[in-house]
Order: C-alpha cells, then structure tokens, then sequence
C-alpha cells in the first residue's frame, strides 16, 4: 500500500477531529490542523506582497486563511485574497500551484480553537494584473501594511515555523520571482 504524504495525512485527520471535536469525543485543539489555503502574489518586476499583521508588528506574511465547509482550496484562495488585499479575481491571474498540500504547526501558546495545532494548506502563484492603487489591507483588520520585496527578503522577516513552508513555496515558484 503506498504511503500517504504527511501532509495528505494531517488534512484528513483535520476533518476526522472536528468530526470528533463537534461530537465531544475530543476537546483540544492541539488535537487537529486547520484545512486552509494560502496565495503568493507576485508583480511584473518579480516581487512578492508582502503583508503586515496588525497584531504582530514586523511579522510579515502571504494572504491565507482556513476552508469553508464545502469550499474549494483554489476558491479559498482567492477569497482570502480578495479578504486580505483588497485585490479581486480581475486584478490577479492564477499562474501556478503548489503540488500537495503544505503544512506548518503552531508553537503551543498560539493554538485556538480556531486555527487547531496548525495549518494544512493548498498554496497558489496568482500575478498582479491591475494596479496596486487596488491593494487596501486595513479593511480587514487583520493586516496594517504592505510592501513588495523579493522572495528571499520573506524567509528572512516570517514566523520561525512558517519558514520551511516558504522555503518549499520559493523552489516551486523561483521562475516567477526576481
């Protein structure tokens, strides 16, 4: 029987325990990974988007956020760039994805109900078409500030523990960056 990548592997236990989770069988969320998506936004001069958590100062990162029930990871993806950037499916075009689902955990203090051990994500390369004038993160509350920067300047400002999901993103989609 041939053997089920890790990350294939915490997606289904996802849904098995928040199966488990709504039925009271489990009770912590450092029992599961959220299933989720995320977007590499790249330019025409080959930088990324970079975006600013508001509650985080200096901690920079790509647009991404949790399935719906029901939602496609590539839908979920542009709903949270649409969420997160301001910038809808006329102003990007999917150019790209990642192969398998990618997945990073949380340091202990971090996990919630929400967000479970961690993330197991679908990753997607989308190329700004409009204009940045569209870019607004301050409406989602989530994101204070945004800036293009090359690929390599994200591995060195994002979270510790997202940075080998970065480095797996950078391999993938280098053809595209500066």
């Amino acid at each position: 029987m041939p053997q089920c990548p890790k990350a294939l592997f915490y997606l289904f236990q996802f849904f098995w325990d928040r199966f488990l989770l709504k039925r009271g069988v489990v009770n912590s969320p450092a029992q599961y990974f959220r299933a989720g998506a995320g977007a590499v936004i790249v330019n025409t001069s080959g930088c990324v988007l970079a975006l600013e958590r508001a509650d985080i100062p200096g901690a920079w990162q790509f647009p991404q956020g949790g399935l719906k029930p029901f939602e496609e990871p590539v839908q979920a993806a542009f709903r949270e760039v649409l969420e997160e950037t301001g910038l809808s499916a006329r102003d990007v075009e999917l150019i790209d994805s990642y192969p398998e689902p990618l997945v990073y955990e949380l340091p202990a203090d971090a996990c919630s109900e929400k967000t479970g051990r961690g993330q197991v994500q679908y990753w997607y390369l989308f190329r700004l078409t409009g204009s940045d004038a569209a870019i607004d993160v301050k409406s989602s509350g989530e994101f204070c500030a945004w800036k293009w920067v090359p690929f390599q300047t994200m591995l060195h400002t994002v979270a510790d523990f997202r940075k080998n999901l970065y480095q797996k993103l950078g391999e993938r989609f280098k053809r595209s960056f500066l």
